[in-house]
């Protein structure tokens, strides 16, 4: 099985920035990547960005392109999320998740294992 913890939500004012953090545990091989989600109130859960570590590929989602970059260290099974220019639309809880076979970056069906998540508010 595979454990993974977020960390870095909070509070903020629009235009701020925030970093989340995720780390993974519980398995021994590497994962083929890993990716974070959104989920406001109400609606569905939003792709936001992904990593590939075999070549080190980013993918992003069009509303946060631009504003959100995602790295990460797979020796370390850590994956982190720099949030920049902040907009009230961005509150949301973030999930982090990680897939163990090649697929879509973009569908969480894709995704094997995910964290508890972590909120962050983006106050006007």
């Amino acid at each position: 099985q595979v454990q993974l913890v977020e960390s870095g939500g909070g509070l903020v004012q629009a235009g701020g920035s925030l970093r989340l953090s995720c780390s993974a545990s519980g398995r021994t091989i590497s994962s083929y990547g890993m990716g974070w989600f959104r989920q406001a109130p109400g609606k569905e859960r939003e792709f936001v960005a992904a990593i590939r570590w075999n070549g080190g590929r980013t993918y992003y989602g069009d509303s946060v392109k631009g504003r959100f970059t995602i790295c990460g260290d797979n020796a370390k099974s850590s994956v982190y999320l720099q949030m920049n220019s902040l907009k009230p639309e961005d509150t949301a809880i973030y999930y982090c998740a990680a897939r163990f076979y090649s697929g879509s970056y973009v569908r969480t069906d894709d995704y094997d294992y995910w964290g508890q998540g972590t909120q962050v508010t983006v106050s006007s």
